[in-house]
């Protein structure tokens, strides 16, 4: 868990400031944003079906592009 140790000269806002760069480090709100909303395991599927389609077509992409270099 992120926290910061505020000096005593130090105002709220330099403070608050340190503590979203922490937070923004660490990726709590894109964990947080990503874990808001159930996925059912048809999306999953989905989504893993669409990056694999993807990576395959990246891979196709490579191949043919070194395949001509030859």
């Amino acid at each position: 868990m992120p926290g910061i140790k505020v000096g005593s000269n130090e105002s709220f806002e330099e403070a608050y400031r340190k503590f979203k760069k922490q937070i923004d480090r660490n990726l709590i709100v894109t964990e947080a944003r990503a874990r808001r909303f159930y996925e059912t395991a048809t999306e999953k599927r989905k989504k893993e079906k669409i990056s694999a389609k993807k990576k395959m077509l990246k891979k196709l992409y490579m191949l043919r592009r070194y395949e001509s270099r030859l």
